[in-house]
């Protein structure tokens, strides 16, 4: 099916949701159109919508199964479902590429908040200073939302700094900066993580006080800048506390 642009699957995801997947892997131009499709849903609901969740490359719809069968009883919700999903997909998107956010985090790399950026240098055989460079050369979209609150995955990072994973999860501090493969993110609240960390940020990422929970979203540009440990410490004092 090619309604969008993209070619795409549509599957159950349980009994009560739904998934248009463009495939399982990291592209910016997918990932607008399913962020595009994902404020389409939120500006005009499906019926019997609960709620809609951008990820990389799909889209999942939660709805109402009981208020879904009364909309056509000869069709199990799923059915109906899917059919009112196509039925959005051909409609085209008037401004796909809206305005972007561009959000610039300070990050202080000192080895005291980067406990995984000396190695990390030295596997890729360049310097700290080197790793510092690259990471903050470029700007990052941020992809989708997800582990934690308030998490966002990023990318894609340069290849002299793409990293694995580590093989087992250790204790992150919040506001860590990670690298995991091409992707960079940010711990925003203390939690086991597997992403080797290269500088933490004084900013606070996610606050569940506040009207947006959410410093970061779905389609923001992010730019890292290099900060010293004095700074960071007047970041963090300056930052409003509730």
């Amino acid at each position: 099916m090619n309604y969008t642009g993209f070619s795409y699957n549509i599957f159950s995801l349980g009994d009560a949701a739904i998934t248009v997947d463009f495939g399982n892997y990291i592209d910016i131009d997918i990932n607008k159109e399913v962020i595009a499709r994902f404020n389409q849903l939120q500006q005009t609901p499906l019926p019997g919508m609960i709620e809609a969740v951008p990820a990389y490359s799909s889209l999942t719809v939660y709805y109402d199964v009981a208020a879904i069968r009364k909309l056509n009883p000869g069709l199990t919700a799923f059915e109906t479902m899917q059919q009112l999903l196509e039925e959005r997909l051909k409609q085209p998107i008037l401004q796909k590429d809206g305005e972007e956010r561009i959000i610039k985090i300070p990050v202080c790399y000192d080895t005291e908040f980067a406990s995984d950026i000396q190695q990390l240098a030295a596997v890729k055989n360049i310097s700290v200073e080197e790793v510092i460079s690259f990471h903050t050369a470029k700007s990052y979209n941020v992809y989708m939302l997800g582990f934690l609150p308030g998490f966002a995955y990023m990318g894609e990072v340069d290849e002299k700094i793409a990293t694995p994973r580590k093989s087992q999860p250790v204790n992150v501090a919040a506001g860590s900066v990670g690298i995991a493969g091409k992707q960079t993110g940010i711990y925003p609240l203390a939690s086991p993580g597997g992403w080797q960390i290269i500088g933490r940020t004084p900013i606070k990422l996610f606050d569940a006080a506040s009207l947006a929970p959410t410093l970061l979203r779905v389609g923001d540009l992010v730019q890292f800048y290099p900060i010293d440990k004095n700074e960071f410490e007047k970041i963090k004092i300056a930052e409003p506390q509730k």
